[in-house]
């Protein structure tokens, strides 16, 4: 077991510091610490407690001069300079004679657009986790430390002296590049801050940074699927057809997309070998698996159990996927795909957006919040997330809609809006879209399929629906079809319509009058 001579150099006061080790070397450490289990996979399981998603409510930015006026204060949450060196320096004797892990990589496998990151980890199962979530860079490739994220999961914060709203923080700190997270055991904190960091420094390079996934075909065109966490992202982009270039996380420059990660994330409830293959063959040695349930005995992961969440999640290298594209990187992509889950079924299945009706969803950012992606959401809730990922972005809206439209208009991307939520119904009375319907809809826009067929237009949400799509029953493309009650089904789209409305209220008096009337009418 390799042990860092020089302590002092990277955290004071630690007992002992373990830095970049192997996977086998922190798995092996976990086991022995009995941070979790081998399964019958070779996966290491762990279990996070009663933090297994996002705790958005304590995440901060803390209010420095240097950042004030270009930070968006009214989705994010504002921590004093005075507060946060009070609780680093808590954090710092709470790591006095402890032992610590660290894992030096790259945010960014463009190494023009790259930042190298220092992870210090109390548990080696999180060391494990952003080995592969992360660019993981050779030796020689190491230099200066851009930024520094401390997490200590066992260290919880007292509201009363730190100023936080509960035990567990996300403080991030862009004058001090800095990220502190206490209090949660949840590891996706640290790969989300990380994409908070991305989201302030690339769009000032005039990159765009995204919230996608993306895969590209033998001839070269990439493709990205834009969405919250459950609409689809991972599932749709490992494709056995074309190569992953990286399943949540992007930056598109001059020169194409890159992933702004090494690895995947993904979701595991009612994961099957059947529907999802690729993900199904990489949870292996390697592999984090968070909250999935397991057999006591014969250590199986039971993925169709949510006893601990819904919100189960596996965690591996991108190399894990057979057709991954390695080093993460490709040309401007050809297709850009909007994922929605729509829990009121409502939305069709697939539309194609213009130019302005795209830079209008892409500000709304309309899905259902899916049960376990955050604290207390128990089943899906209809909610507007600017960007597909307002949690994750420190600037104004507005910076990323205008990236996107410039992008758009220079390389001239088809833009695809398409539901991966619910049919015949809302929750609880229509069914969840099938996946190989999703699938064909999806590969018929890549592949220019739908580019010959005719269209109609939905009066309601003012977008254009194909009358046919290879392999997708015709009948399931207008969803008004798909309900029973045809009055109902327009008093509900007519509600979704006004939700619509009532949310793009805040961008009217900034955008031009040909997006604000590319949404639904009302």
């Amino acid at each position: 077991m390799r042990e860092q001579e020089k302590a002092a150099n990277l955290v004071e006061g630690a007992r002992k510091i373990y830095h970049n080790l192997t996977p086998a070397e922190l798995i092996e450490m976990a086991i022995v610490r009995k941070e979790g289990n081998l399964t019958s996979t070779g996966a290491l399981r762990v279990a996070t407690g009663k933090y297994t998603g996002r705790s958005p409510n304590d995440k901060f930015i803390v209010d420095v001069s240097a950042v004030h006026n270009e930070i968006s204060w009214g989705s994010n949450k504002a921590f004093s300079d005075e507060k946060f060196d009070k609780l680093y320096n808590r954090m710092m004797a709470y790591i006095q004679n402890r032992e610590v892990f660290v894992f030096d990589g790259f945010a960014g496998a463009d190494p023009e657009n790259r930042i190298t990151v220092r992870f210090i980890n109390e548990f080696a199962w999180q060391n494990l986790f952003v080995h592969q979530l992360f660019v993981r860079p050779n030796d020689e490739q190491i230099s200066d430390i851009n930024f520094k994220v401390i997490c200590m999961p066992g260290f919880k914060a007292i509201p009363s002296i730190d100023g936080t709203n509960s035990e567990a923080f996300i403080v991030l700190n862009f004058e001090k590049n800095m990220v502190l997270i206490g209090g949660t055991h949840y590891a996706g904190e640290m790969k989300k801050s990380i994409f908070s960091v991305m989201n302030y420094i690339l769009p000032k390079k005039g990159i765009m940074s995204m919230h996608c996934s993306a895969n590209v075909g033998s001839n070269g065109e990439s493709a990205l699927f834009f969405g919250l966490s459950g609409t689809g992202k991972t599932t749709l982009s490992a494709d056995s057809s074309r190569q992953l270039i990286g399943d949540d996380e992007h930056g598109w420059s001059e020169n194409g997309i890159f992933n702004i990660e090494g690895g995947c994330y993904a979701k595991c409830i009612r994961l099957s070998k059947e529907t999802e293959p690729e993900i199904w063959e990489a949870i292996r040695f390697g592999t984090v698996l968070e909250n999935v349930y397991i057999d006591d005995e014969t250590r199986v992961p039971d993925y169709d159990n949510d006893t601990i969440t819904e919100n189960s999640r596996a965690a591996y290298p991108i190399d894990h996927i057979p057709n991954a594209l390695v080093p993460s990187i490709a040309g401007h992509p050809k297709t850009i795909v909007f994922l929605t889950a729509d829990a009121f079924g409502v939305l069709p299945p697939i539309a194609k957006l213009t130019k302005e009706q795209a830079m209008y969803h892409f500000l709304s950012g309309y899905t259902s919040k899916l049960a376990g992606t955050e604290r207390g959401v128990t089943e899906p809730e209809a909610t507007f997330s600017t960007c597909f990922g307002a949690p994750f972005l420190p600037l104004s809206p507005l910076v990323y809609a205008k990236l996107l439209g410039e992008k758009l208009e220079k390389h001239n991307t088809n833009v695809y809006l398409i539901n991966t939520g619910w049919s015949g119904g809302p929750y609880g009375v229509g069914k969840r879209m099938k996946l190989s319907y999703t699938r064909s809809m999806v590969r018929a826009a890549i592949e220019g399929k739908l580019e010959t067929v005719s269209w109609q237009l939905d009066p309601i949400f003012n977008v254009y629906i194909p009358n046919e799509c290879p392999d997708v029953p015709t009948e399931v493309l207008n969803p008004r079809n798909t309900w029973a009650d045809k009055d109902l089904y327009d008093k509900q789209a007519r509600y979704l319509a006004q939700l619509f409305t009532k949310n793009f209220n805040k961008f009217k008096d900034d955008m031009p009058v040909e997006i604000i009337t590319a949404g639904p009418k009302v």
